[in-house]
This record gives structure tokens, sequence and C-alpha cells, in this order.
């Protein structure tokens, strides 16, 4: 197979960007981005399954697929050591040219033998920090990828790495807005408890946080949670914060 040509490669750029664009969030684009990836390397008469895996620290293994054997095939690599952790870890495409022929991951080859999926080609994503990515093809042919293939499949990832980069970025901002939002929150709430406990034992702001902080120890109970439960108490009104979105 050749590679895309410039135009054809500018279209791609051009679809990956509404991908990201156009998705709520992580998990939609990268649904998004397994169909397209099958839709753009199958063959014209056998047909490419794929599936893309991302895991991000302190957060859950993130998954999306073409089709539901894909989607089977990229859990059993989220349980087994298979080729798409090894793709991730070297950094580098792995090839299974028929995995009733494979003898590395036992584990992960019994658990995947009767798919009825035979090759597959897993090329990782690269992105940034901590993250790893993959993006993992698979086919009922078996010998299915050869190496014009594998170099399709990296030139296609190296595309679809930026789109990804970009979209895990914007949901890390989404992220910090949220915790920023629910930072502001719990700490309106602590303010007005210290702020009711100063009115009910005439005392100072710093006297009033130390009864807080001292009773939320005893109680064993976390600061915020106290704080609500003494706005509660004197308070029907919902608590907000006021800041400009």
């Amino acid at each position: 197979m050749v590679n895309p040509r410039p135009e054809q490669e500018a279209l791609q750029n051009g679809y990956f960007l509404d991908l990201v664009l156009g998705s709520e969030d992580v998990e939609a684009f990268l649904g998004d981005l397994a169909a397209f990836s099958a839709e753009s390397l199958s063959h014209h008469q056998t047909p490419v399954f794929c599936g893309i895996t991302v895991l991000r620290r302190k957060k859950a293994a993130s998954a999306a697929s073409s089709d539901d054997r894909a989607k089977a095939m990229d859990e059993l690599q989220n349980d087994f050591d298979g080729p798409c952790l090894t793709a991730m870890d070297k950094l580098t495409p792995v090839m299974v040219p028929d995995l009733l022929r494979e003898h590395r991951w036992p584990g992960y080859v019994q658990a995947a033998s009767d798919s009825g999926l035979r090759s597959i080609l897993s090329v990782p994503l690269l992105v940034e920090g901590d993250t790893r990515a993959a993006l993992n093809l698979y086919s009922e042919r078996p010998d299915a990828f050869n190496d014009d293939d594998i170099e399709r499949a990296e030139v296609f990832a190296s595309h679809a790495s930026k789109s990804l980069r970009l979209a895990l970025k914007i949901a890390q901002l989404s992220d910090a807005r949220n915790d920023l939002a629910a930072a502001m929150q719990s700490r309106t709430v602590i303010d007005l408890a210290v702020g009711a406990i100063m009115a009910q034992n005439h005392c100072s702001q710093d006297e009033a946080f130390t009864i807080l902080r001292t009773a939320s120890s005893n109680r064993n109970i976390k600061l915020r949670h106290l704080a609500k439960s003494i706005i509660s108490a004197v308070s029907s009104g919902k608590i907000t914060t006021h800041f400009e979105e």
C-alpha cells in the first residue's frame, strides 16, 4: 500500500480536528476515532476492526472500539499482557500474524483464541507525560498486515496522536475547571459555617475555624461535610458560589 497523498493527509487531519471539536468528552472522541480508523485502514475486501486504549494516571482506562469483537479483544488486553501493552511500553508497532500460531502472551492468546479474529497490529499513539495509548487493529484473516500496512498504520497513528493529545488537553482543562468550581463551593460552605460560629460564640474568625476543625476531627467528619450540616441548620436556602463561568 502507498501512503496517503498530501491532499489526502490534509483532509484526514481536518477530519481529526473535527472529531476533537465535535466530541463532548474524551470517551466520545475515542469512539469516533475508532470508527474512523477502521474505515480508513480497512482493505477493500477485508475489513479491519479497531480498538483504542488510553491509560492515564489516576484515571480508569479509557477504551473505544469500532465493533463488539474489537471491544472484547481490547478488554482482554486490559486484563492480560498482550500486544497492546507491549506496543505502549516499547513505543513500537507489535504484530501478531496469526493468533492461532502465537506463543507470546499465553494468557491473552488463550483467552482470545475463540474470538474469530486472527491477525493483530498494535501501534502506539504518542501522547504526553505518564499517559499511554495504542491503536489496535484486528482482522479475521491470518497474515492480514504486511510491511506497507504497518507503515500506513504508523503514519495514520502519528496524525491521530496529535488529535488525541489535543482532546486530552481539553479534558484536562475541563477537569481543572470542575475541580476549581468544587473547591470554591467547598470554600464557600466552610466560610459561611465559620461566620455562623463567629456569630454564635462571639469569637474571631481564627477561633471559629479552630472550633470547626476540632469538631471535624473529634467527630471524624470531613470539614466541608460538617460545615454543610451547620449551614443547613441555620439556612433553608441552597448554598451557591458567585463567580463568572
